[in-house]
């Protein structure tokens, strides 16, 4: 008969997870985040580059810009901060305490 495992004990201090995460967009500590393709799949990002942004930077982003637009002139972190079409609501998010805003687009 094969012997019992004997379970590791687990250390006396723990140390402290990861921080609360961050908008790679307005900057802000939010509670979750979820994955922004830089390039959308759609036009070709499938395996690119992608940054974390919290829900209401992630639908605005997708509100104010087309994919094809996101794709050609957007496609770094940097470039969407300095968008036209999103300053106006960078402003506004970065004063707010909100983790999540309705503003997505309507099905065509």
């Amino acid at each position: 008969m094969p012997m019992p495992r004997r379970r590791a004990s687990l250390p006396a201090y723990w140390p402290p997870g990861p921080a609360a995460p961050h908008c790679g967009l307005c900057e802000r500590e939010v509670q979750a985040t979820s994955r922004h393709h830089l390039v959308p799949r759609e036009e070709g990002g499938r395996y690119g580059p992608t940054v974390d942004l919290c829900q209401p930077c992630h639908s605005s982003v997708h509100r104010f810009l087309s994919n094809r637009a996101l794709a050609r002139t957007y496609a770094t972190v940097e470039a969407l901060r300095a968008a036209e079409e999103l300053q106006t609501y960078l402003r506004w998010i970065k004063k707010q305490r909100v983790e999540r805003i309705t503003n997505r687009r309507g099905r065509a």
